[in-house]
């Protein structure tokens, strides 16, 4: 594509814009008036008289014409304008980038957080960012239900899908999860051998995430849907969902990572069942608000992103045949 006439005669004399000259150019165009945006700028009509002559003399040609008691805009005038803003808005977008690099990591945070992840690895990042920057004052707080609109303005992790609301959603993983029972369970009512099996025994689903049923996945044989009664207790943390499960009180579905770290610190509590048969995995997504953000919050966002754990980076089981029960 040809360059437009009047732009390839849009050459400057030392290589560089003057600031200064390219705002007295863009307030007049805007105004149509020297007064009026000598006014604006707070500087001397005869200064920005001079910025405008000292453009176009680097330009090589005229930007604006008088006619009447306007200003107006030569053809290369209206030609560059359009540069001379674009100039202007990336000189600010690098101003504040680098003074919020000067500024220090400070103030008020509030981070939201799927109830499974208010003990062990997220509290723990959290505890060390505030170590590492003593003037973050940092507000962790659960939640029982993903953010609904953009009026959720606090940063959250969310476990499981999350609908469209207006904030940004960024996935940080997936995690895997399976089907747990109580050793002593087991032994009294022996191991399921196929999805199909699984009708014979007491199901543990006090979180309500299996009442609309439930797809097992497997390499070779497809997936297998299945329909398991409702539990008659319900609760809203994943903790007492696994101590049911523990307890003995029949299979259910866990996410790996949270029955390895039940196992960690009580041995023997949990068998996985049924290990080649897989239910989806659960995405874990990170929100927080479009827009420029201040730094307090990118540095937080950049500490959670670099500590997910590695087995949290897989992705979810890709579709396979389907077989209904």
């Amino acid at each position: 594509m040809r360059a437009h006439p009047t732009a390839r005669r849009l050459t400057m004399t030392n290589g560089m814009y003057d600031l200064d000259e390219l705002a007295a150019f863009a307030s007049v165009m805007a105004s149509g008036s020297l007064t009026a945006s000598a006014r604006q700028l707070g500087v001397a009509k005869s200064t920005l008289s001079r910025r405008i002559s000292q453009l176009e003399e680097r330009l090589g040609q005229p930007l604006l014409r008088r006619q009447a008691n306007r200003l107006l805009p030569t053809e290369a005038g209206t030609l560059f304008l359009a540069y001379s803003q674009q100039i202007l808005r990336l000189a600010e977008q690098s101003q504040r980038a680098l003074e919020d690099l000067r500024a220090e990591v400070s103030g008020e945070l509030t981070v939201q957080v799927h109830n499974a992840f208010a003990r062990g690895w997220f509290s723990q990042q959290m505890e060390n960012f505030v170590a590492d920057h003593p003037g973050v004052r940092l507000d962790l707080q659960t939640r029982l239900t993903p953010p609904t609109g953009p009026e959720d303005e606090a940063l959250c992790v969310w476990l499981g899908t999350v609908d469209e609301c207006g904030l940004r959603q960024e996935t940080l993983g997936h995690m895997r999860r399976g089907l747990y029972a109580h050793p002593d369970y087991l032994r009294r009512h022996g191991a399921p051998r196929h999805p199909r099996d699984l009708a014979e025994h007491a199901w543990v689903d006090l979180l309500g995430t299996s009442e609309h049923g439930v797809t097992l996945h497997h390499a070779r044989e497809g997936e297998w849907d299945l329909t398991l009664p409702p539990s008659r207790l319900r609760v809203d943390q994943y903790v007492l969902h696994i101590d049911a499960i523990a307890r003995g009180g029949g299979l259910g579905l866990l996410p790996h990572w949270m029955a390895e770290k039940r196992l960690q610190h009580h041995p023997g509590s949990l068998t996985p069942c049924l290990e080649e048969w897989a239910p989806s995995s659960l995405p874990i997504t990170l929100l927080y608000p479009f827009g420029r953000l201040p730094r307090k919050t990118v540095t937080l966002l950049e500490r959670i992103r670099q500590a997910v754990p590695d087995s949290w980076r897989l992705h979810a089981p890709a579709p396979s045949l389907r077989f209904s029960r």
